[in-house]
């Protein structure tokens, strides 16, 4: 089975004293640690309206024109004025286009808009940069055999042992990398000279990343959030994480497998603004044809 390669981006913005700084600055110089390399250190936010896949009402159109932009800021102001739903991560758009602001979580009541952040409008009409289609390859046959019997399983047994109710539900872990918006969705990153700290709000995940010249960990150890590594490309950041244990999800509705393999580059290119990327290799969970789920 050939190897299936899923490449986003995203932004994470800095916040100070509750104000998102500006992206671009002429008189920005980057700012470096003692050791020399680059800083990332601070709580960056990821409060895009993009989401991790495109829309179906925008087709092949991967950036959003000017007025795109105006009409999507005008009605999250107005859906937000009339409704006391909360504009969740991936509902954002789907609502500024239905209309229609959906209950994240009826079973218990909804959330009303003071729990969530301010949202930024960024051009992208999805977080998935390759495949074009911004759209998740399709599963493996094992992969949806395996979703299936968790989804009969839940079914036969919702409740028996706290086993039964998901990772998410348990507050035990949201997978790395964590990609909701809007909502919790906040990193902080220390640094040391051998060490980088990525620290999740949501879960309050902690992901310690060694920045030194040593082998993985055995193949036979797996672990939540995989066995990372860190590396400087100039003044790109570099993580590569494997050793994952298989049951955390890549994103809601899609698991993961102990063969994950994922890469992350986080660039910062202004006082307020890191780039990041990663790209996923998963050859159990996904397949390497391209079509839209």
């Amino acid at each position: 089975m050939k190897k299936t390669l899923i490449t986003c981006s995203s932004i994470l913005s800095l916040m100070l004293a509750g104000q998102a700084l500006a992206q671009t600055d002429s008189n920005w110089q980057l700012s470096r640690t003692i050791d020399g390399h680059p800083d990332f250190q601070g709580v960056w936010e990821n409060n895009t309206i993009t989401p991790v896949e495109r829309p179906d009402v925008f087709g092949d159109k991967q950036i959003l024109t000017d007025e795109d932009v105006a009409f999507l800021q005008r009605r999250i102001i107005e859906i937000t004025a009339e409704s006391s739903d909360a504009l969740f991560g991936e509902g954002v758009l789907e609502a500024a286009f239905s209309g229609e602001v959906n209950s994240y979580d009826p079973s218990t009541g909804n959330y009303d808009q003071q729990w969530m952040a301010e949202r930024t409008v960024h051009r992208r009409t999805s977080q998935i940069t390759d495949p074009p289609n911004g759209k998740f390859p399709p599963l493996t046959e094992q992969a949806i055999a395996m979703g299936r019997d968790q989804a009969q399983r839940r079914e036969d047994h919702p409740a028996d042992s706290y086993t039964d109710r998901s990772l998410g539900e348990r507050c035990l872990s949201f997978g790395a990398p964590r990609l909701g918006s809007g909502y919790n969705s906040y990193w902080q990153i220390v640094q040391t000279r051998d060490t980088v700290a990525i620290i999740q709000e949501m879960a309050h995940d902690v992901r310690i990343i060694p920045m030194v010249d040593k082998p993985h960990i055995d193949e036979s150890i797996k672990l939540w959030h995989g066995d990372s590594r860190g590396y400087w490309e100039g003044d790109t950041l570099v993580v590569e994480t494997r050793n994952f244990n298989g049951l955390t999800e890549t994103f809601p509705g899609f698991g993961s497998s102990e063969n994950k393999h994922l890469i992350e580059k986080f660039t910062r290119v202004s006082q307020g603004r890191i780039d990041y990327e990663f790209t996923i290799d998963d050859p159990s969970t996904f397949t390497d044809k391209v079509v839209g789920l």
